[in-house]
């Protein structure tokens, strides 16, 4: 008993020590003591610890993993939702230049008005993260997931040596740090090596990885912690979820000066800059030091540093108008093109593929490029046996963007003849082949019936923002289509045990959760329907404006072109692929076909066609858990009804809508005096009865 005390101040000055020179290594990039020095501390504490468990703390640095393995990962729901941020396509200066101007029209600025201050920072190649911490201890960390909904990665964040378990002084209710996860280059060589030992000693199961990101976001991934724990991954700061209790800095410089004081990591290479002068300098800087930093990264953010400003310029979609990405001009290499293939994509589009003898650009090893159609190959004058460049576009999707003439050999292949190289016929079902006037690209008529385009129309049609059928991933649905249990999309309807039971790896358990989940989707709205169907042209906001005008799907199929062009932001590309969709009959018969299996919605009365719809003009703030509908969900049908979804409650909320542990925002409602319903008499509101 005696020891205890002493053991207590040694335990407290080794993980003290721990953390100084975690700092040092994963933050500052300045070691001051060996790798091996560092493991020595580590493993002292470790046996410290074992002989005397009653010593071991939560933010200890040797439980940062536990090596369980779960059995999957829990669904965590943002309370402030993790959005996108608009990529400037323009990689030259000029693009820098663009975002200034927008942001200036967008406050009204006149010309002579001051410059407007930016914060420029980094665009970090790797996954982001939201880490919630609760009176400063660290107690959740969540991937972005569809920005709505992520994933329960705490476990494998806690390997993350820099991040800090706990806040310095900081003890806010709630504080939600978000950033970016990556693996530093050296970090990753050094990995691929280990991965390549592994191979050459016959480990089976290894492989090696193809860029930082993709190892970095598979060890976020990790279920079992220990194996994240084998992937060295790195931290920096960038943005801020929910707060609660937190006095957050007037700029955006400022707020992640504060949490660099609090122990987050927040890269150094960062500054505030002025007006589009202030941005070009950065940008070009950034390109400079690009090669020589430790990391990858795929361009520079910027972002207008009052926080009053972005408030007052707010979001368009789910982006913010105050923020940007841009990037930079991809890396280019050459190599030899060995054959080109043709592909059906899940709206018929045919796009030639060029096969590459293997080559490294924009951070990956490519073998496959993107010909874009038979029009720009036949202007690059691409041909089999060509030397062609490859480009990295974006530093996503690899494209050929032109052929090295002078070493063109003799034996070089004909030029590209899309129709003649496929006679004519879709490559996977035979269906003839066409090309509308004007169109660049050849499509399959093929539609549902074609199994490349089946295959892509069922993931689409049940994925989370469209039907939302749980269980329908990839390797099943191929296994449906594989099988002929499922030929077009209202099959899904006519499942039952019997079909599934004949399926590979499918028991009773996951059987009966995809009926369930399938059955779930019956009730949608007509938005997320009509976003379903894979209309070409038409996204999430222009089906629920489609939605929105005119209130029921008979009503849509039917209308004339001028009728479809008075929707809101539809234009005559959109208007004629809509009505190009509805024109062909197989496609009606799909539709008439799901609603005869039970898909429903309600019909939104008082559309833009007619009478005003019933919550038009109303703001309303869901909280807590809604009995029958989830958030999406009860979202979806306000906004159906002409009425806007506030993340906050305020003076100008109409409606508090909520459901079990509702939290800090019914209180709010009720200092207020604001309104509050349950789900019962949201559905009220929505029938007019409000």
């Amino acid at each position: 008993m005696s020891e205890t005390p002493l053991l207590k101040e040694r335990v407290a000055a080794i993980r003290a020590q721990l953390h100084h020179h975690a700092q040092q290594y994963y933050v500052l990039d300045a070691p001051q003591i060996p790798d091996a020095e560092y493991d020595k501390l580590y493993q002292e504490l470790e046996a410290i610890e074992a002989a005397h468990p009653e010593l071991v703390t939560a933010d200890s640095p040797t439980q940062r993993v536990i090596g369980a393995v779960l059995d999957g990962f829990t669904p965590v729901r943002h309370v402030v939702p993790m959005l996108s941020i608009r990529t400037e396509t323009d990689t030259t200066a000029q693009g820098a230049v663009e975002f200034d101007t927008r942001v200036r029209r967008e406050l009204k600025l006149a010309e002579d008005a001051p410059q407007v201050d930016y914060a420029a920072e980094l665009k970090f190649d790797g996954l982001a993260i939201n880490l919630r911490y609760e009176h400063g201890e660290l107690v959740q960390a969540a991937t972005r997931g569809d920005g709505e909904t992520g994933e329960d990665v705490l476990q494998n964040i806690r390997t993350i040596k820099q991040v800090p378990r706990k806040l310095r002084g900081c003890s806010a209710a709630v504080l939600e740090v978000r950033g970016e996860v990556y693996m530093r280059r050296d970090e990753f060589d050094a990995l691929n090596e280990r991965q390549r030992e592994l191979i050459a000693a016959g480990a089976k199961n290894e492989k090696t990885f193809v860029n930082p990101r993709n190892a970095a976001a598979g060890a976020v991934r990790q279920l079992d912690p220990a194996m994240a724990k084998k992937r060295p991954l790195s931290f920096f700061a960038y943005g801020l979820g929910e707060v609660q209790g937190w006095e957050v800095p007037e700029t955006h410089s400022g707020m992640l000066d504060a949490l660099a004081k609090m122990g987050v990591p927040v890269n150094e290479d960062r500054a505030v800059v002025q007006g589009a002068d202030g941005l070009v300098a950065f940008h070009e800087r950034i390109r400079e030091l690009r090669d020589s930093l430790p990391f990858d990264i795929d361009g520079v953010v910027y972002k207008v540093n009052s926080r009053a400003l972005q408030q007052q310029m707010g979001f368009v979609s789910r982006e913010p108008r105050w923020a940007v990405a841009h990037k930079y001009p991809a890396q280019e290499q050459m190599t030899r093109l060995l054959g080109i293939d043709i592909q059906v994509g899940r709206t018929g589009k045919l796009t030639p593929v060029a096969k590459l003898e293997p080559v490294f650009v924009g951070g990956t090893t490519v073998s496959n490029a993107t010909l874009h159609n038979e029009d720009e190959t036949r202007r690059k004058d691409v041909r089999i046996g060509d030397t062609v460049i490859v480009r990295r576009a974006g530093d996503v999707i690899p494209e050929v963007v032109g052929v090295v003439m002078d070493r063109r050999p003799e034996d070089v292949g004909e030029p590209f003849d899309l129709y003649k190289r496929l006679d004519g016929k879709c490559p996977v079902c035979s269906s003839p082949i066409e090309r509308e006037e004007g169109e660049a690209d050849w499509r399959c008529t093929g539609g549902i019936t074609c199994p490349a385009q089946r295959k892509q129309a069922l993931l689409h049609f049940a994925s989370r923002r469209m039907m939302d059928i749980e269980g329908l991933g990839d390797k099943l649905v191929d296994q449906l289509v594989d099988a002929g249990i499922v030929r077009s999309l209202p099959d899904l309807y006519k499942l039952g045990f019997a079909n599934l039971a004949t399926l590979e790896r499918m028991g009773d358990k996951s059987a009966q959760n995809l009926l369930d989940g399938i059955e779930k989707s019956k009730s949608t709205t007509l938005g997320r329907f009509l976003y379903s169907l894979g209309i070409r042209h038409v996204g999430e906001t222009t089906a629920k404006d489609l939605a929105k005008h005119f209130g029921n799907l008979d009503r849509l199929m039917d209308a004339r072109l001028e009728e479809l062009l008075e929707v809101n932001d539809v234009g005559p590309i959109v208007a004629e692929s809509v009505r190009h969709f509805f024109d062909q009959p197989q496609h009606r018969e799909v539709v008439e076909q799901l609603r005869a299996a039970g898909v429903h919605w309600p019909d939104i009365e008082g559309t833009a066609s007619d009478a005003p719809r019933p919550l038009l003009g109303k703001t309303l703030v869901l909280t807590g858990s809604l009995p029958t509908l989830s958030r999406d969900e009860a979202k979806d049908l306000i906004e159906a009804a002409g009425g806007k979804v506030s993340g906050s409650v305020s003076k100008k909320t109409t409606y508090v809508v909520a459901g079990e542990e509702a939290g800090s925002k019914l209180d709010k409602a009720r200092e207020l005096g604001i309104a509050v319903l349950d789900e019962a008499g949201l559905q009220a509101l929505l029938r007019g009865e409000g």
